[in-house]
């Protein structure tokens, strides 16, 4: 991983209209986004120069501002044509993108309703850091105290920056006690989803999921699900609770950054990646990067 600081780099943002050096992309102290958390973004991946899913991460940040009650002032569509042409400025065969929708300075407190919406989009190169042989070794998790909040106390469809507070303090907590990541619960505590990323869980063939009815329908998630149908294989959406884990043999996370990651050790289970998992990451890997079609999955 780079340890080049993100705001010292060469290149240029995609900044409220306009292309600009990469260091001047910057905002005030005061920014209500900042002090408030009124902030959507999306994590989107560059393969061989194009971005996977363009139109559902533009959808969706436009999605997640109305949901935290401000207009973006682009549509969907411009901001696709200005993610490709920060893509195409910075000459990005594979790597990350990430489009912020924020409130901005005009006004300071919980009120807000005259403050500037701004909208930015920077993209880095970001590799594939694993082959699938290397991450057929799996990852470990920790359960986090921290549960993922009830949708009538959080808007927890929005992709809002607020919302990963807890994911980062559950992160740093595992990596600590020297695990990867956290498994986080729900308010009910059923199982949610790691820190950044969905979960399946398999058993005796079927693919287990939890329904995400108070986290993100991550959009690598619904991709993964539709391979996995395309495949034959049955998804079950429901919930699953802790004192089930030890009844799956393969359990594996997906996501924009995660593509699909198996997981060798959830505290003390273990858990042993396997054909499911292997077919899958391998599936996605030929989508993403134009080998594969949906169409030919279902062949």
């Amino acid at each position: 991983m780079s340890l080049i600081p993100f705001h010292d780099r060469d290149g240029v943002i995609w900044f409220d209209g306009q292309m600009v050096p990469w260091r001047d992309a910057t905002v005030h102290v005061l920014t209500h986004g900042l002090h408030y958390g009124s902030c959507v973004f999306e994590g989107e991946r560059v393969y061989n120069g194009s971005v996977f899913k363009l139109a559902e991460h533009s959808a969706r940040l436009v999605k997640s501002a109305d949901l935290l009650g401000f207009t973006i002032p682009y549509s969907a569509a411009e901001i696709e044509q200005a993610t490709r042409d920060v893509v195409k400025a910075m000459d990005m065969v594979n790597g990350y993108v990430r489009p912020v929708a924020w409130r901005g300075s005009e006004m300071m407190g919980v009120s807000a309703q005259h403050n500037r919406i701004h909208l930015a989009i920077a993209c880095w190169e970001w590799p594939s850091y694993w082959s699938p042989e290397a991450r057929m070794k799996g990852i470990s998790l920790q359960v986090s105290k921290w549960h993922r909040p009830a949708p009538d106390t959080a808007p927890t469809a929005s992709k809002a920056a607020g919302l990963y507070m807890i994911c980062t303090l559950s992160k740093h907590t595992a990596e600590q006690a020297g695990f990867q990541d956290a498994l986080m619960l729900d308010y009910r505590g059923q199982i949610a989803e790691a820190t950044g990323a969905n979960i399946f869980l398999v058993r005796d063939g079927v693919l287990h999921t939890p329904k995400p009815d108070c986290f993100l329908d991550g959009i690598t998630r619904q991709t993964v699900i539709e391979l996995a149908r395309r495949r034959g294989y049955q998804v079950v959406e429901r919930a699953i609770f802790p004192d089930e884990l030890p009844t799956f043999s393969e359990v594996f996370l997906t996501g924009t950054a995660a593509e699909v990651t198996p997981v060798g050790r959830i505290e003390d289970m273990t858990f042993t990646p396997g054909e499911i998992c292997k077919t899958l990451m391998l599936d996605y890997d030929a989508l993403v990067n134009g080998r594969l079609s949906l169409v030919q999955a279902a062949e």
